[in-house]
């Protein structure tokens, strides 16, 4: 029960990740790539998104 609940927590996390970088005003090709390789990641690509690269994700896509 417990890792379903983890399993749950992280595809939340992932989904609401991905629609963030959806919004980003940068090229569409630059958007899908950084999707894939956050949820090719999984827990690894969350932490990494959510502590590090949040505020400065655009940024580095432009």
């Amino acid at each position: 029960m417990i890792g379903f609940i983890i399993w749950v927590i992280g595809m939340i996390l992932t989904i609401r990740a991905a629609f963030e970088i959806a919004r980003y005003d940068v090229s569409l090709w630059k958007r899908i790539v950084a999707i894939i390789i956050l949820v090719s990641t999984s827990w690894v690509g969350l932490l990494f998104y959510y502590l590090f690269a949040r505020d400065r994700m655009e940024s580095w896509l432009e």
